[in-house]
């Protein structure tokens, strides 16, 4: 059987239509979708690199419903991390030495802490939600006028003050929580845990008040 010209012609455009049309459905959206998951993305990179410099948090949703231990295991487990981070400006910005030997002691001695913390947490909450709760007391008032670029960009003396200020603010946050949350922990090593932080960093406390007094009238 013949076929003619322009029949032949019809059919080979009606094939390359038909090839053609899943090239286009197919690269469309890659052209649509990556442009926004590079911008989710660099906002995700701003909006973590905004919370670490202003020390702002927010509590895990439905943390409040959580029982006192487990917002008390997962909230100090945070406060700890944010002293921790504070704690390692020193080395290169101190001018003293003892709050360089202070704030070694305050990094392993929270170290070993939020491992005790979250080991308890894994033992008797495991798979629990997260209930880190700000409103817990002493936990936003730790971070009231805190700024860790600030104190990152300070040196010397005046990043010593500085230091003290915003460490004795939070030791002074994390003695009230756990003071206010001890009676209404369950188990007793949480418990007696809750009182050894609140006497360590009481003497840490004394000491940082003693030493901004005594630096802090060199300046005048």
């Amino acid at each position: 059987m013949k076929i003619s010209q322009s029949v032949l012609a019809v059919l080979v455009f009606a094939v390359s239509a038909v090839h053609a049309a899943p090239e286009a459905r197919t690269t469309q959206p890659e052209s649509t979708q990556m442009p926004g998951m590079s911008h989710d993305m660099s906002n995700m990179k701003s909006m973590d690199k905004s919370d670490m410099h202003s020390m702002h948090m927010s509590s895990s949703a439905g943390a409040a419903k959580a029982t006192t231990e487990l917002q008390f295991l997962d909230t100090m487990s945070m406060h700890h991390k944010m002293a921790i981070d504070m704690a390692n400006l020193v080395e290169s910005r101190a001018a003293h030495a003892e709050l360089k030997a202070l704030a070694k002691k305050m990094i392993e001695d929270q170290q070993k802490e939020t491992a005790e913390l979250k080991g308890w947490r894994e033992q008797w909450y495991a798979g629990k939600p997260e209930a880190m709760n700000m409103k817990m007391t002493g936990m936003s008032d730790s971070m009231k006028g805190m700024s860790m670029e600030k104190l990152a960009a300070a040196k010397g003396e005046a990043f010593d003050l500085m230091f003290i200020d915003m460490m004795s603010q939070h030791h002074s946050g994390a003695i009230r929580m756990a003071q206010t949350a001890g009676p209404k922990l369950q188990h007793p090593e949480v418990k007696d845990f809750a009182k050894k932080l609140a006497a360590g960093q009481k003497e840490e406390l004394a000491q940082m008040k003693v030493w901004k007094k005594r630096w802090g009238s060199t300046k005048h």
